[in-house]
């Protein structure tokens, strides 16, 4: 029994030498029930709302009031025509629109009754159908508060319309999505482990003191990867069209062109992680960790991120898949062009640059 306790005591000991171990035990729960508890949230924050009124009364004006001192939503753009909808979702920002009918209040009062249109931009489902749930119930307790006492009560009559994905297809959700993550760890994964594999094999001395710089290096590392990784792109582009009838409303060449960016980027990040893991084994655990749960929790993928803490919104603006979701919904499910998407695909390219000019920095202190 004294040799087991002993041997227990010695286990223990080793666990608490190693600060790995704790970290692992320790930081990570603490990290991501933080994470999760901030980042999961059915609560809708701050979206932002456009009006077409055409009505202009002291009803429209007194909704607007309440639906914008709600807290949900914020007012941003009043509209002239419902022909500028169209344009204000493909910029992005504006995620509803509110059209009063016109002489709305005058409706109300002769006939009892008022016409309210909701135009959404569902190119994220979920969120879509609670804003219209959070605004349909917002309108209804104003109902009820102007029926109050009267006989004759008023009736506010809703009609809603979807934008980009009118039968709220959760699957034109996902395959973007989906798209970034793959792409993302798959490419990343590949690359990180093969320099450390040359470093555990004992080869990287014949490729450091070969004739060849630490550019030509890297780019011979991550072009197979990068024309392997176009091909499952292109597999989960046309799995998504042809399976699951995911549009391809906008330019494919452009498509395509983004992909190879967030390809190349990846594949940079993953040479990045390579260089500073001493065997596959680290660079694989880096990989996943360091860039799975960001990507999924971060990306806008599943959780929106403005409903997230300030911080986190902050921080997620250094994850690439953020902005490689956002360049294929646009490009995909609403039809836009380079013009629409130029600000998310210089990111892209400027981040894509700083993680070669680190690798190479990383390549030339191992050559000193």
């Amino acid at each position: 029994m004294n040799r087991f306790i002993g041997f227990l005591k010695k286990e223990f000991y080793h666990i608490f030498r190693d600060k790995r171990s704790m970290l692992i035990l320790f930081g990570m729960p603490i990290v991501q029930i933080m994470l999760f508890g901030y980042v999961i949230s059915t609560d809708l924050k701050d979206v932002k709302m456009a009006v077409l009124d055409h009505s202009k009364d002291e009803y429209s004006t007194e909704i607007i009031n309440k639906i914008t001192s709600s807290g949900y939503f914020s007012l941003t753009e009043n509209l002239e025509s419902v022909e500028e909808a169209d344009a204000v979702f493909r910029k992005g920002d504006v995620k509803l629109i509110l059209v009063f009918e016109p002489d709305f209040g005058k409706n109300l009062i002769k006939n009892s009754k008022g016409n309210i249109q909701i135009l959404t931009d569902a190119s994220d489902p979920n969120t879509a159908n609670l804003e219209v749930n959070y605004l349909q119930g917002i309108l209804q307790n104003y109902n009820i508060k102007i029926n109050s006492g009267k006989k004759r009560p008023f009736s506010i009559q809703t009609k809603t319309r979807m934008y980009f994905n009118s039968n709220l297809e959760s699957v034109f959700m996902f395959i973007p999505g989906i798209m970034a993550t793959i792409l993302m760890l798959v490419s990343a994964m590949m690359t990180s482990i093969s320099i450390a594999r040359e470093k555990e094999l004992g080869t990287m001395e014949i490729l450091l003191v070969s004739p060849l710089n630490p550019l030509q290096i890297i780019l011979g590392k991550v072009t197979p990867y990068l024309v392997l990784s176009f091909i499952n792109a292109l597999v989960i582009v046309g799995m998504g069209y042809f399976i699951f009838g995911v549009p391809i409303l906008g330019s494919f060449a452009l498509l395509m062109a983004e992909c190879i960016l967030f390809i190349f980027l990846a594949l940079s990040i993953g040479i990045y992680i390579s260089t500073v893991s001493k065997s596959q084994q680290v660079a694989m655990m880096l990989s996943m960790f360091g860039l799975m749960l960001p990507t999924i929790i971060l990306s806008g993928f599943i959780f929106p991120i403005r409903n997230m803490p300030i911080p986190l919104q902050v921080i997620s603006n250094i994850i690439p898949p953020k902005w490689f979701i956002i360049i294929l919904k646009n490009i995909m499910l609403k039809g836009v062009g380079f013009e629409y998407v130029w600000k998310e695909t210089l990111i892209l390219i400027v981040m894509t640059m700083g993680f070669i000019g680190l690798s190479l920095k990383k390549f030339k202190i191992r050559l000193e």
